[in-house]
């Protein structure tokens, strides 16, 4: 099976990442250390992976002046693309850290209404691309029909890729128990999806276990933030504590924690081996400003740590 990545972003965005000395209303708020990334969390995983010497192609939606400006952004990051145009301009997100508090603030527009024909286009395009790995991140844009995934995960699985689907609600209810390899919803997606609260550790691995051995996909990933992540095949379950790091920005570190597993599944790891590389790249997303912004050498000094212990 091919190595090769392909990463989809149905809503992308202009991530614009800053600092102010406090976030209060009505006074303006002066911002500094402006950061411009391409964003959108199929995007998020094509950087890292690229990062960290993968093959990755990202496959999205852009349209508009802000879609040109995520083009321009795609290529200061070296991230190879196929653009689907649309006619609605691409979103512009903005994150703020507020230095009084020492709280991240994120504000994220809906995005453009996407049409029948336009989406349909997307499905068309990935009937084409070769690639022995699929990656579908992130939410659906309006206009979009929610069993979109599932689609996709039906042509996956008739091309025979691998499809790893980090999404929410019903459009990941709606894809599992369709072949999918990977989900990897956080610890509130998980009780969205099973409609009730899952604190208890015990209780988290016995869920993650029982959506693999329900066939919703091969590996159910939960992440939990800084207290790291469980994995759960049809076999097995583990826990997985995050390195202890200095954190400055949360935004990206799931989509750094698919890119880091999913390459490592690519290149013939086995769940568990694969699994400490997303954590170690998931954890060194969080050290920096900006939309997953890492090093390759960062995250393999934090994969030694956790092998270490």
């Amino acid at each position: 099976m091919s190595a090769r990545i392909v990463t989809l972003t149905l809503n992308p965005a202009v991530d614009l990442a800053c600092e102010a000395a406090a976030v209060v209303p009505i006074r303006k708020i002066r911002m500094t250390g402006e950061i411009y990334d391409a964003g959108g969390g199929g995007i998020n995983v094509a950087r890292v992976v690229h990062e960290l010497g993968g093959e990755a192609l990202a496959v999205l939606m852009a349209g508009g002046a802000t879609g040109n400006f995520l083009e321009e952004l795609l290529d200061e990051a070296g991230v190879e693309r196929r653009i689907i145009p649309v006619r609605g301009r691409t979103r512009i997100s903005v994150t703020v850290h507020d230095h009084s508090s020492q709280l991240e603030y994120r504000f994220v527009p809906e995005g453009p209404l996407i049409s029948e024909a336009e989406w349909r286009s997307v499905l068309s395009a990935l009937e084409e691309i070769e690639a022995g790995w699929l990656v579908a991140s992130g939410s659906l844009p309006r206009g979009v029909p929610k069993d979109f995934y599932a689609r996709l995960a039906r042509i996956a699985a008739r091309r025979g890729q691998r499809l790893v689907l980090d999404t929410s609600g019903a459009a990941l209810r709606a894809a599992l128990g369709q072949g999918l390899t990977l989900i990897k919803p956080s610890l509130g997606e998980l009780e969205e999806l099973l409609g009730r609260p899952v604190r208890e550790p015990k209780d988290q691995e016995e869920q993650a276990l029982a959506l693999a051995q329900s066939g919703a996909a091969q590996m159910v990933v939960v992440s939990l933030g800084a207290e790291g992540a469980v994995l759960a095949t049809a076999r097995k379950v583990i826990r997985l504590a995050a390195p202890a790091v200095a954190v400055r920005s949360a935004v990206g570190a799931g989509d750094g924690f698919v890119a880091g597993m999913t390459l490592g599944l690519a290149r013939g790891l086995e769940p568990q081996a694969a699994f400490v590389w997303g954590i170690a790249t998931g954890t060194s997303a969080v050290m920096s400003y900006g939309t997953a912004h890492l090093h390759r050498a960062d995250v393999e000094a934090l994969h030694a740590r956790l092998c270490s212990t």
